[in-house]
């Protein structure tokens, strides 16, 4: 895989742990955050817990009533922006209307994703969770990794999830990205979760001589709309599963607030978080050969969109 950075402490905060405990006495006055899916779960209660910390917040909602209703329940400061992650048109255009704010990003939170949908569907020929999940934000943060690096010590967060042990064998399966060889929802969840994790190690690799850090996390389990694409029985069979496991809102949103705020992971980078603690990946996510493929292929993927 590649290369770390300085090891990251082992940290105080826990499961149990809030954003609003994480993020507790860290002033983030005359910073600013860019956090997708910002209309509601995580994204909404970590753009609260951001502005609170004094942070301007870009707010990125799928269109722009989503985003604007979003930003106006917030105290503080904020953008808002519409960032549809399936229409690389969409991503292009909000990143054009970020860059023409000007403003320097120090935290680039991708967060916003879809899970599990119970039949393929496709965009661009290719598998939609990977489009939406993978690709929309491979294009969202290169097109603003130079307003990252004018922050100085910027930090790139990927959510990713537990469920990139799901992942295909070999883990992603080059051969079949438009899931018409073969489609299961949550194997293709757990790809698009594992390019999450690749994502961010290579983009580490790639920033090595930087200060911009690049981190990939899992949130916990958490009941938000994410999982409003499932259906009857195989929602009752999650809950099942995954009760004992379960934490809220605020819980949950802690892992990212942690790892794109707190000073003790500044110059920290290639890491998976869960917890607030740096954790282990599977074998496919510690494959850097892996991540280096998934960067070239996403990039012939998204070249004329790239810029």
């Amino acid at each position: 895989m590649a290369k770390k950075s300085k090891k990251p402490p082992k940290s105080e905060f826990n499961r149990k742990s809030t954003a609003e405990e994480v993020t507790d006495g860290i002033s983030l006055r005359g910073k600013t955050a860019l956090v997708t899916g910002c209309n509601s779960g995580l994204g909404f209660e970590t753009m609260r817990v951001l502005t609170m910390r004094g942070a301007h917040v870009i707010g990125a909602a799928r269109d722009e009533k989503k985003a604007k209703d979003a930003c106006e329940m917030m105290a503080g400061e904020t953008t808002p922006v519409a960032c549809e992650l399936s229409d690389f048109d969409s991503v292009v255009a909000c990143a054009e209307q970020v860059n023409s704010l000007g403003t320097p990003i120090d935290m680039l939170i991708c967060n916003a994703g879809i899970m599990a949908l119970p039949d393929l569907e496709q965009k661009y020929g290719l598998e939609l969770q990977f489009v939406t999940n993978h690709l929309g934000h491979f294009i969202l943060v290169n097109r603003l990794l130079d307003q990252v690096k004018q922050a100085g010590a910027g930090r790139v967060v990927m959510l990713s999830s537990a469920a990139h042990q799901q992942a295909p064998k070999g883990g992603i399966e080059f051969d079949n990205l438009s899931g018409e060889e073969g489609y299961t929802p949550f194997t293709a969840y757990g790809q698009s979760k594992l390019a999450n994790v690749l994502f961010a190690n290579q983009l580490a690799k790639r920033l090595e001589k930087t200060k911009v850090t690049a981190n990939s996390l899992h949130p916990g389990v958490i009941a938000t709309n994410l999982g409003r694409n499932m259906k009857g029985p195989m929602m009752a069979v999650m809950g099942l599963m995954f009760l004992p496991f379960m934490r809220n809102i605020p819980q949950g949103a802690a892992t990212q607030c942690y790892v794109a705020t707190h000073p003790s992971l500044e110059g920290v980078s290639g890491y998976y978080f869960s917890d607030c603690q740096a954790k282990k990946t599977s074998r496919y996510g510690r494959d850097a050969k892996l991540a280096e493929r998934l960067w070239n292929v996403s990039e012939d993927l998204t070249a004329q969109y790239l810029g």
